[in-house]
């Protein structure tokens, strides 16, 4: 059964709970995979996705799939550390499973999302991070509500006491990254990203874009 407390005073507790969350497959929904997240206490960087997709639901580890290392490959970063460098999580926690047409996986409804909003929103509180990476359109929106890709990468944005720079999803699958005019921006993106990074003190030697 799902725990909720009001208030955590640790990311560790949290994240105890987050990992058995069943609210979502409570209300019905047909849930493919508990809950995926990874991350730990002082982390200045956090990276928001949309949804863990399959590979994700069976390593129960963020980024582990295609889209993951295309992600590792625009930071240059390697694994040891785009994990050390970024606490991970996503917009729905869970892998929704596949799309009822076979095509593709499913997408999080708006009442997944809801439910799950309660987790990044008191993990925002207890970590504070400095620096946070929105990646991809849901995860925008989430985080700034900002709706259109065009309208945000290659920019940054204050949130409270943190800057948020959105990146488009590394998955290739909506094509924007088709178009000569948005690699610019995520060119433009990535770079700004290097000096927020730095000016938080947690950026990796080489990070830098890579789109070709």
């Amino acid at each position: 059964m799902t725990r909720r407390k009001r208030s955590y005073r640790s990311l560790a507790s949290l994240q105890r709970d987050n990992r058995v969350c069943r609210a979502c497959a409570e209300e019905g929904y047909p849930l493919a995979s508990l809950p995926v997240l990874e991350g730990h206490e002082g982390q200045r960087a956090m990276i928001v996705g949309q949804a863990p997709g399959v590979v994700e639901a069976e390593e129960r580890r963020p980024w582990r799939g295609r889209a993951g290392r295309t992600l590792r490959r625009w930071l240059e970063l390697d694994e040891e550390e785009f994990y050390g460098t970024f606490y991970c999580v996503s917009v729905t926690r869970c892998y929704p499973g596949r799309h009822p047409s076979g095509r593709g996986d499913r997408p999080a409804t708006p009442r997944e999302i809801e439910l799950c909003r309660f987790w990044l929103d008191r993990e925002l509180r207890l970590l504070r991070p400095a620096v946070i990476v929105p990646v991809g359109g849901l995860a925008t929106k989430r985080v700034l509500g900002i709706s259109r890709l065009d309208d945000c990468i290659g920019s940054r944005f204050e949130l409270g006491d943190a800057f948020a720079v959105p990146l488009p999803h590394p998955s290739g699958a909506s094509g924007w990254l088709n178009s000569p005019r948005n690699r610019v921006r995520l060119e433009a993106a990535l770079s700004l990203l290097q000096k927020e990074l730095s000016r938080a003190g947690v950026a990796p030697v080489g990070v830098r874009t890579r789109t070709r």
